[in-house]
């Protein structure tokens, strides 16, 4: 599987997770999105750092080829995956206790 199939899967899986599984809606919710943007600029900065110095590498079959600042453009489709579990799962579990 490539780099790039991963993080399709990635993706469509915490979606799913979010609208349809765990039913937090996020991903309908403005304060998601105004706040996404935060944590993508510290995501490019980190990947940008590590990956132009050449501290992580990715094997060119595996990626796209496109890169924001180094960083193959799959990195921000796993970090929104990431941050959208996360999230989801954590207001679940609150909602859950209350």
């Amino acid at each position: 599987m490539t780099y790039t199939a991963a993080v399709g899967t990635g993706l469509l899986c915490a979606v799913l997770l979010d609208l349809g599984v765990l039913r937090t809606r996020l991903l309908l919710g403005r304060v998601f999105w105004a706040t996404y943007p935060i944590i993508v600029f510290f995501q490019l900065l980190s990947n940008g750092i590590l990956t132009g110095r050449g501290i992580v590498q990715y094997d060119p079959g595996a990626i796209t080829g496109w890169r924001i600042a180094h960083a193959p453009v799959e990195d921000l489709g796993f970090g929104f995956a990431l941050v959208l579990t996360t999230l989801s799962v954590w207001i679940w579990l609150e909602k859950r206790e209350h």
